[in-house]
């Protein structure tokens, strides 16, 4: 997400392969810049509980207050255009919501 490197926008993994070190491989492979947690070894870790994840990959977006304002959940391919339509439109928000404060 090169494009979004001067914007107000965070990046965030959740992993859940067997072993902290297939993690480290699959970071290095996909040569992934943004910080990703081990969450257990398996795909009922306490992270993906909380967020009743059921599919993989599955992708929240957060708005700056932690509500969430887009799910994607999908084992088949990323629907990358959805996703940055639902992160464009929550940027566009959040700069208009700049302007209007005094």
């Amino acid at each position: 997400m090169k494009r979004l490197a001067d914007k107000p926008f965070v990046l965030l993994g959740v992993n859940s392969d067997d072993t902290q070190d297939k993690v480290k491989k699959a970071v290095q492979k996909h040569e992934l810049n943004w910080r990703s947690w081990w969450d257990g070894g398996s795909t009922d870790g306490p992270i993906q509980t909380a967020y009743n994840v059921a599919q993989w990959p599955t992708i929240y977006v957060l708005d700056h207050e932690g509500v969430i304002r887009f799910i994607y959940a999908d084992n088949s391919n990323l629907d990358e255009k959805a996703l940055d339509e639902a992160i464009d439109k929550l940027l566009a928000e959040m700069e208009k919501s700049k302007k209007d404060t005094p």
